[in-house]
């Protein structure tokens, strides 16, 4: 068994795999890796910069890959400074070239921040873009104004575009902008290169794809892409 694990701050995001089946998945708090050791896994693979609970899988004695720029993988990277890419960023566009296998894709990860980024229909990475992520907006006009209402716990239905009220105003400006930027990039990336594969991931993809637009209705949401191109490049370094 692969385990495969995507460490923030406090969450982690994990999943057991058999070969290429997915068996089990699920989120557990950082300071309870423990939990974690106690799975049937032989080796594993991890999306993190930084954190204390590496240590208690390393001392488990199993193989533990750490993701980086470095390590072989499936794709190629066309990327002017590969140390700063985020292992998130790496592995979303590991699990998009098994999934996709040959198509060019746009993944969108739409977390904290929102990533946009492109892989070509031949395995390369190309970059993407970094955009402040729909909660960090609404908190952002709340925080830096005098007056401006903090508005939470906003669904994707309905899109405004022209507000009538203050929080519609707001609504129009963070939700609807945030799914214009995303049909910016995707018309562009679809005018140099064809068709592309929408992939979303990250717990805004379903407030961002609620109301699809021509260019979203094909969109799928792969909330474990990152943990699956994890697993991927586990299993070409076996090879």
């Amino acid at each position: 068994m692969n385990l495969t694990l995507d460490i923030g701050n406090t969450r982690i995001k994990w999943a057991l795999f058999e070969g290429e089946n997915l068996r089990e998945h699920g989120t557990v708090d950082a300071e309870k890796v423990e939990q974690l050791c106690a799975l049937p896994w032989r080796q594993a693979a991890v999306c993190a910069s930084g954190h204390a609970c590496l240590g208690k899988l390393e001392a488990t004695g199993r193989p533990l890959l750490r993701l980086s720029h470095t390590t072989p993988m499936p794709i190629t990277l066309d990327y002017a400074t590969p140390a700063t890419l985020g292992p998130d960023r790496i592995a979303a566009a590991c699990g998009a070239w098994k999934l996709m296998g040959g198509k060019n894709c746009v993944i969108i990860d739409a977390g904290t921040c929102i990533t946009i980024d492109f892989l070509d229909c031949h395995g390369c990475y190309h970059g993407g873009a970094i955009l402040p992520g729909v909660d960090m907006k609404f908190h952002a006009l709340h925080t830096f104004t005098a007056q401006l209402p903090l508005l939470e716990n906003v669904d994707g239905h309905g899109s405004i575009v022209t507000g009538r009220s203050t929080a519609e105003s707001i609504t129009a400006g963070v939700l609807t902008a945030t799914r214009f930027a995303v049909e910016g990039f995707l018309r562009h990336y679809r005018v140099a290169y064809g068709p592309v594969a929408v992939l979303f991931s990250g717990g805004d993809a379903p407030r961002l794809v609620a109301e699809p637009t021509p260019l979203l209705q094909t969109a799928q949401i792969l909330p474990h892409i990152v943990l699956t191109g994890l697993n991927t490049i586990l299993n070409e370094n076996e090879k």
